[in-house]
């Protein structure tokens, strides 16, 4: 039996879909939902018993080059799109150049491409035109199928909603962020598109943006901005996450902790959906040690998910640990008290820049009797002294996927951890994704270690792997070998309709599925 069936779906996901909502198997944005759980909960055509049948359906090679690290965002996609060659499953890319594609789900042919020309040149920022801050679209477009559009920041910060089906712009441009600005993936709620920003790029100051974009004539651009200079950067790649419980939430970067003159760094912050007024936050006891030692909160994206009456918040970053707070009020009343702290599980080193601890986010799921489930990308070896897991797969080196039950302490009642499984190796793993009892994670090849330049990143890289994992065991069910050619930076997975997909640093899409 198929335990993350879809039987609790029918009654509770509902409250859980964005605005953007369209047909079942549709992937609207980067980690399927705005709550950033990377679980596609709709999906039935995959599952434990016929992955080992997938194979690479296509590859399409698309016309951007990658600069730095970047290259091309997590793909989405939506079936039904009524195009010049009838109605198509779409899946939708845009490139760190300026272009945006739209290509055939089921045959990789390009259906069209956008070309943005800006007017305004970078600015010469200490960071800029490095990997920090690239000079090119950063954040994963969203889809709005209600409207028929694709949101997407161009390089120069204006906002643009590009026609499903023939890429023509039907919104914008709305200047909506700094110009070559960094910006993270874009969520959808109600009208409103969101995102945040980091590092000082393009002068953009960081936090919390949104823009209401009901009436295209009348956009209502607002911002909370969390730092008075550089610092307290959101570059978690889920972008802005958001609850059902009118909460906007991002895990923060190093930097100055000063409520009163508004410097919020190293926390975990929420803002009001909509206003974006500051209604929250945690600072975790140990910020000063997190700031000294670069384990700053913003590498990774916090999830929010229900569990029993409760909405959680579950973060983790560089120091390897996972908190899980009380999403309607995060750290208690004095701010620094969360529900559950994990042992260390990986980055013995203690260091901040080596691909070690927790990168790209955390991902959850729910099966049919009730439980749930936390998956944790931790990059290196897991910790020597972290816990037990009841389920080894091997070796795991490089890096592993550690997959948790959230349940009850005895004692409190409030949500802990309980070790389930830990994978075999990754080469650096990227956040997961679930489909019907199915893990999609992976791993990503590339060089984390950011001692010796910039270049030296490019160097001792290696092709990127897709690998498939039985949600309960952990069990590897399917591995793409050498079907992908090279590796990938701050990326995401998109599971659309029976079809797993995938981008790389050379600016290639790919497709897996299962045989017709």
């Amino acid at each position: 039996m198929n335990l993350f069936s879809q039987t609790w779906r029918a009654t509770t996901v509902l409250a859980l879909l964005p605005a953007a909502a369209g047909m079942a198997g549709d992937w609207l944005t980067f980690a399927h939902g705005p709550q950033r759980d990377g679980w596609a909960f709709e999906e039935t055509a995959l599952a434990p018993g016929n992955v080992s049948n997938l194979g690479l359906k296509w590859k399409a090679k698309l016309n951007n080059a990658s600069y730095s690290l970047s290259a091309l965002t997590a793909p989405v996609a939506a079936g039904d799109i009524s195009t010049t060659r009838g109605p198509r499953s779409v899946v939708y890319v845009a490139g760190i150049g300026g272009a945006v594609f739209a290509l055939d789900a089921e045959t990789g042919e390009e259906l069209w491409t956008h070309q943005f020309k800006y007017v305004v040149l970078p600015g010469k920022g200490g960071y800029q035109g490095t990997f920090l801050c690239p000079n090119g679209i950063t954040a994963t477009p969203v889809i709005d199928k209600s409207a028929n559009r694709l949101y997407v920041i161009a390089g120069d910060g204006a906002l643009y909603g590009l026609d499903l089906g023939s890429g023509r712009v039907r919104y914008g441009p709305v200047q909506f962020v700094a110009p070559y600005s960094k910006n993270w993936s874009l969520n959808l709620v109600d009208g409103t598109i969101y995102t945040v920003l980091a590092q000082g790029c393009g002068n953009g100051i960081s936090g919390f943006y949104a823009v209401d974009v009901k009436d295209a004539h009348h956009p209502v651009v607002r911002q909370m901005l969390l730092s008075n200079t550089n610092t307290a950067g959101i570059w978690g790649r889920g972008g802005a996450v958001i609850g059902t419980n009118g909460r906007v939430y991002g895990g923060t970067a190093d930097g100055f902790f000063d409520p009163i003159a508004g410097d919020y760094s190293n926390t975990v912050a929420a803002v009001s959906v909509g206003e974006l007024n500051l209604v929250d936050y945690y600072l975790p006891p140990n910020w000063q040690y997190l700031r000294k030692k670069d384990f700053d909160l913003g590498s990774a994206s916090p999830v929010y998910f229900g569990w029993r009456n409760r909405n959680l918040v579950a973060h983790g970053a560089k120091e390897g640990v996972v908190t899980l707070l009380d999403a309607d009020k995060l750290g208690g009343a004095d701010h620094q008290t969360p529900l559950y702290v994990s042992p260390r599980l990986g980055n013995d080193k203690a260091v901040c820049c080596e691909g070690l601890g927790i990168w790209g986010g955390l991902s959850t799921a729910r099966d049919e009797t009730g439980q749930t489930w936390l998956y944790v990308p931790m990059g290196g070896p897991p910790a020597a002294a972290g816990p037990k897991y009841p389920i080894t797969n091997g070796a795991n080196p490089h890096g592993s996927v550690m997959a948790f039950k959230v349940v009850a302490d005895p004692r409190t009642h409030n949500p802990v951890l309980e070790p389930a499984w830990i994978s075999g190796d990754f080469d650096l793993p990227d956040g997961v994704v679930i489909a019907n009892g199915v893990v999609f994670a992976l791993s990503t090849g590339e060089n984390a270690v950011q001692k010796g330049g910039e270049a030296r990143r490019l160097e001792n890289t290696h092709p990127a792997v897709l690998k498939a994992l039985d949600a309960w065991t952990g069990k590897e069910l399917y591995n793409s070998g050498d079907a992908m050619t090279s590796w990938v930076h701050f990326t995401g997975l998109a599971v659309s309709n029976g079809k797993v997909f995938a981008v790389d640093h050379d600016s290639n899409v790919y497709c897996f599925g299962l045989p017709k």
